[in-house]
């Protein structure tokens, strides 16, 4: 099927067109500093002590390589050890989405309505609720161990397996969060779980876009606090986008008036 209109880069600049809320609702934006912050600690933390432990970790899991000429092992540890990398990376990005829309979730909802707001749509209901919050950020943790899982298996590839890891990585990463981000504003307008499914894959492109540039985003040191709100708002229009076909528009002074 040939993709709507409106590609990768469309996808891209969906997220800056979020970006640009920092200008327009600062005030607003500024609250989902807070979740952000504290979840990017708690990963930080378990990040470096992954770091710092991947060394043994590879060791441990490659006993039988012990006896083996030190070059190869080496190459198959530094393999086995990109290939931890690579999961984490999936498993750091969509915990990190998955705990910080569950910690923030009253922040993130007065982001999106100010720009469902903004976008002409001031009395939408939001049908998420707290609970129903938990419930997905669980069910984005499980299929992103999924995801982690095959990143790691690609990593595992000889001589070009980090790069190949790292792309896969960054990619089923950046679907989930984009998967997860746009739900709100789906779920919103009535639209169920497997219609929100068929239309993120007609507009996989874009979708893809949007999800893989605030995962590099996020992978930008404290990148990923800024980010948060930008990317909430950001999906907030791609929701609007993927229902409408085309991108959508703000009216520059209604949404100026967080500053007031």
């Amino acid at each position: 099927m040939k993709e709507p209109t409106g590609g990768f880069g469309a996808g891209v600049a969906t997220l800056v067109h979020g970006f640009g809320y920092w200008r327009r609702r600062p005030r607003t934006m500024s609250l989902g500093l807070i979740p952000a912050a504290i979840a990017s600690v708690l990963l930080f933390a378990a990040l470096v002590a992954l770091g710092v432990s991947l060394p043994a970790l590879a060791d441990l899991v490659t006993p039988f390589a012990d006896g083996w000429p030190s070059l190869w092992a080496g190459i198959l540890r530094v393999a086995v050890g990109t290939a931890m990398l690579g999961a984490a990376i999936v498993l750091a990005a969509v915990s990190f989405t998955a705990l910080t829309l569950v910690i923030g979730d009253p922040f993130y909802e007065r982001i999106w309505r100010a720009v469902e707001g903004d976008l002409g749509t001031p009395d939408i209901e939001d049908t998420t609720g707290f609970w129903r919050a938990a419930r997905d950020g669980l069910a984005l943790f499980l299929r992103g161990i999924v995801c982690a899982i095959i990143a790691a298996l690609c990593g595992l590839v000889p001589v070009v397996g980090g790069l190949i890891g790292f792309v896969v990585a960054v990619g089923m990463s950046g679907w989930l969060l984009a998967d997860e981000l746009t739900t709100r504003g789906l779920a919103a307008r009535g639209i169920l779980a497997p219609e929100r499914r068929a239309l993120r894959r007609r507009h996989r492109a874009r979708v893809l876009g949007f999800g893989v540039a605030t995962q590099l985003c996020f992978l930008v040191p404290l990148g990923a606090v800024v980010t948060m709100p930008a990317a909430v708002a950001g999906a907030t229009a791609l929701a609007r986008e993927l229902l409408a076909g085309a991108p959508t528009a703000v009216s520059e002074p209604a949404a100026s008036a967080d500053r007031r």
